[in-house]
């Protein structure tokens, strides 16, 4: 793991985002395949994101806590390409987290993926809009708000 977290940054991002692509034309292509069940379930891929993270976290981070507190504190940590990298995977992560849980979550109320799908490309390209647009989805078709349970 160490001699792949001591990669340059361009290639982990290219891997780690290459990882994410995967997990999203998996949910997108072939949602009730049992390898993307398997994956989206256990949430494994977004776990390996998670270790690459904390792994990147570790071994590039080494002026103490970060400072959070201001947009211009924000900017000179991600002047280093390494935690810039970090921001990606933490929004790479969290986006397949919430894509599994738009996925699960519809296909147990039976929606169409036709449906679905729009809305999960939204969330891998825009993961807010996405979420919102399946707030909207769920409600219309639903007539309640989607609660964050199986």
């Amino acid at each position: 793991m160490t001699k792949i977290l001591n990669m340059d940054s361009n290639t982990l991002f290219d891997l780690t985002s290459a990882i994410a692509a995967c997990a999203w034309a998996l949910m997108i292509f072939t949602p009730r395949w049992k390898y993307t069940q398997r994956a989206i379930q256990t949430i494994a891929i977004p776990g390996v994101l998670s270790v690459f993270y904390l792994g990147i976290v570790i071994t590039h981070f080494s002026t103490g806590l970060p400072d959070f507190s201001s947009l211009r504190e924000i900017r000179v940590l991600f002047s280093n390409d390494y935690m810039l990298l970090a921001g990606w995977i933490h929004y790479l992560s969290f986006d397949l987290v919430i894509g599994s849980w738009i996925l699960t979550k519809s296909q147990a109320q039976g929606f169409s993926h036709w449906l679905v799908a729009p809305v999960l490309l939204l969330t891998f390209m825009m993961g807010p809009v996405g979420l919102l647009a399946f707030f909207i989805l769920y409600y219309l078709k639903i007539r309640e708000w989607p609660l964050i349970t199986n």
